[in-house]
């Protein structure tokens, strides 16, 4: 599965996900920020901790929030049809367990990476904002793998054009060379 984090203007960008002939996109994404978005925080935790029953993980198996384009056009009925296939799927993969869970970690660890990386890049606390849950003893040495690797991909982000893109081959957190 091929996944673009395209800056696609001014405080905007999209993230399209490719796989066998599908393409998925969500555009205007949200979480838009100059130094690292919200997905892209996302993408890392789950790639760099190998989850693969997150947002990423869910659509390489064909389910997942992205919202389906598979080149049919403009094709309504096809588009429909392809919509309701992929709500199935996802619903089939939240009735496991493990899946659940796996989507919980990654969301929870999202927010904590994402706090952790701005803090420790000299952005301060906004007090209208809630606090992310509090650690357990596992998710120090995980925050600290992602963190890494936010600190490598934050500044090729920030160095992005409006219309370029970072791409990954999931679950690889090195994006292709340009």
């Amino acid at each position: 599965m091929e996944v673009r984090f395209k800056r696609t203007g001014e405080r905007r960008y999209a993230v399209i996900v490719a796989q066998g002939g599908a393409t998925q996109r969500f555009d205007p994404a949200p979480g838009y920020d100059d130094d690292i978005p919200h997905d892209l925080v996302h993408y890392a935790v789950e790639a760099v901790l190998g989850l693969d029953d997150g947002v990423f993980g869910r659509a390489a198996q064909g389910g997942g929030t992205f919202i389906a384009m598979d080149g049919t056009g403009g094709d309504a009925r096809a588009q429909a049809r392809l919509r309701r296939k992929q709500r199935r799927r996802e619903e089939s993969m939240q009735t496991r367990e493990g899946a659940r869970q796996q989507m919980a970690l990654s969301e929870r660890l999202a927010a904590l990476c994402d706090v952790a990386w701005r803090r420790r890049h000299g952005q301060r606390a906004d007090p209208s904002r809630s606090a992310p849950a509090l650690l357990s003893r596992d998710d120090v040495p995980r925050i600290e793998r992602v963190l890494q690797s936010l600190d490598t991909l934050a500044p090729r982000w920030r160095a992005l054009p409006i219309g370029e893109e970072l791409v990954f081959d999931w679950p690889s957190i090195a994006p292709r060379a340009h």
